[in-house]
């Protein structure tokens, strides 16, 4: 198994309509890890796009708990679980996350208690050990930092950095623009940054049919300008730059040129624009 990211999911926000790439998740395989980060719609669907399986998955990192960040983590472990899923999973995250995984048990309880009586499962709900993301953590021969980001009004919010003895991947997560990530970025040989395009996000608003103002100052204030993002990799010095989290996305009068132009103000290196399914190699 080779060292590479796959990107399941690379719009911003939850709502999807045609035309749109799905909600954030990414497939990071690792020092013989599979470590899933984020579980937005349409997850489960692309890990076995990926060629893997559902039970091969050794560890999931929520970064914080907007739902286009981990509204399919119930369904996806109900799914593996079906699949032969019949071993413990590290699901790391912010504090309140047992609190999703035990209502979607309840939610599906009857359905659960069926299976295991009907067809002889094994208990769903002790296949997920829901643990808190702290500062540094070990899985094996990867080394997990996080650094916590700026997206109001979530103050439980984190970029990570995955690290082994030879490499380095860094996720932004969801955040406005703050410098200290090329710090945390550092020497990546891989960094993947949300952005936004402000006159996007104004076109994306003058459409919205069941908000107001707010979404608007949300977005503004919570997320990252393309340009901005191109200065973070120049600044870390990483070796790749790969944007995700689009907003907006979906959008035929935004198109390539317009992300590229704006990332390319500050950013000369290597370029991926995220797309449902890629696979960057490390």
């Amino acid at each position: 198994m080779s060292d590479s990211l796959a990107l399941l999911g690379v719009k911003g926000g939850p709502a999807i309509r045609p035309g749109s790439n799905m909600p954030t998740a990414m497939l990071l395989q690792l020092a013989g890890k599979t470590i899933l980060v984020d579980a937005g719609l349409g997850v489960t669907r692309g890990i076995c796009d990926q060629g893997v399986a559902l039970t091969d998955i050794d560890l999931i990192v929520i970064t914080h708990l907007h739902s286009d960040h981990y509204l399919e983590l119930g369904p996806l472990f109900h799914t593996a679980w079906t699949a032969g899923l019949n071993r413990t999973v590290a699901v790391i995250g912010p504090e309140g996350l047992n609190n999703y995984w035990q209502g979607f048990q309840d939610s599906m309880a009857f359905d659960i208690a069926l299976r295991i009586r009907d067809e002889g499962r094994c208990d769903l709900g002790s296949l997920a050990d829901i643990r808190t993301l702290q500062d540094t953590m070990t899985f094996g021969a990867i080394t997990l930092r996080t650094m916590r980001n700026v997206h109001p009004p979530i103050t439980d919010t984190y970029a990570l950095r995955f690290e082994t003895s030879d490499k380095a991947v860094v996720l932004s997560g969801d955040t406005a623009y703050m410098p200290e990530m090329a710090d945390f970025a550092h020497g990546a040989d891989l960094l993947v940054h949300e952005a936004m395009l402000r006159d996007g996000v104004e076109a994306l608003c003058a459409r919205m049919t069941n908000g107001d103002e707010r979404l608007r100052t949300h977005i503004l204030r919570s997320h990252t300008d393309a340009a901005d993002v191109g200065r973070i990799a120049r600044d870390a010095g990483v070796k790749q730059l790969a944007l995700n989290h689009f907003v907006p996305d979906g959008d035929p009068d935004f198109t390539d040129q317009h992300w590229q132009t704006q990332v390319r103000k500050h950013w000369d290196g290597p370029l991926s624009l995220g797309k449902d399914g890629m696979k960057i190699t490390l």
